[in-house]
C-alpha cells in the first residue's frame, strides 16, 4: 500500500466509520450527513446508498446478491441504523452492529 493509498484509508476511517462488515460488504455513515438518513455499503468497487427509514437504495449499483444481502441486513437493524444515524448528526462514534450471518 502507497502512503497516499494509507492516507487515504485513514481520512475514510475518520470521516465515515465503519458500522459492519460481512461477506466482504463493508458499511459506513458519514458524520454530519444530508437527510435521509442512509448508510453506505461498498463491496469491491460497488457501492450502495441505503436509506433506512424507509429502507430502500438510493443510489449505486451492486451485484443482486450483495444488493439483497445489505437490504435484509438493514431490515434486521433498522433501529440500530437510527440511533447510529443520530450518532453520527451529533458528531458521536457510531456503535458497532452484528454483522448478517
Amino acid at each position: 500500500m502507497t502512503a497516499s493509498r494509507a492516507s487515504d484509508d485513514q481520512r475514510t476511517a475518520i470521516t465515515m466509520p465503519e458500522i459492519s462488515r460481512f461477506y466482504g460488504i463493508v458499511v459506513r455513515m458519514y458524520y454530519a450527513d444530508h437527510a435521509p438518513p442512509h448508510m453506505h455499503a461498498e463491496y469491491g468497487e460497488y457501492e450502495l446508498v441505503v436509506a433506512f427509514a424507509p429502507i430502500m437504495v438510493l443510489a449505486g449499483n451492486a451485484p443482486f446478491r450483495v444488493r439483497s444481502m445489505v437490504l435484509e441486513w438493514a431490515a434486521l437493524h433498522q433501529q440500530e441504523l437510527l440511533s447510529n444515524w443520530e450518532r453520527c448528526r451529533g458528531a458521536r462514534p457510531p456503535l458497532g452492529i452484528e454483522p448478517l450471518e
